[in-house]
């Protein structure tokens, strides 16, 4: 039998580790996808962090396993938008960085 298509979105950048601010599975997942690519916000497929993050409720931060998977992200995240740790902070600042993975869990 197939997996679901699932996604999962981070936030990062108003609390100290990452969180998750949304998930779901099938057409909500597209959704997701859809309104993060809109927003302009990174979307990247990692089957296995995407296993580990669908196992988190909304509003729950990363748990330190997964710390270096994510931190990988949203390195590549800080750099497509030219910041740097801690802009987020800064009164001019552009949005802090948020990611969507997606893909299907097996």
């Amino acid at each position: 039998m197939k997996t679901p298509f699932e996604a999962v979105a981070l936030e990062y950048g108003q609390s100290k580790t990452p969180r998750v601010v949304a998930k779901g599975q099938a057409e909500l997942a597209h959704r997701i996808i859809q309104e993060a690519k809109r927003q302009g916000i990174y979307v990247a497929e990692d089957p296995q962090l995407l296993a580990l993050l669908s196992k988190l409720d909304v509003g729950e931060e990363i748990t330190q396993d997964m710390y270096t998977a994510v931190a990988v992200i949203l390195s590549w995240v800080y750099w497509l938008k030219g910041m740097q740790p801690g802009d987020e902070k800064k009164p001019d600042a552009p949005q802090a960085p948020a990611a969507s993975g997606f893909g299907e869990v097996s």
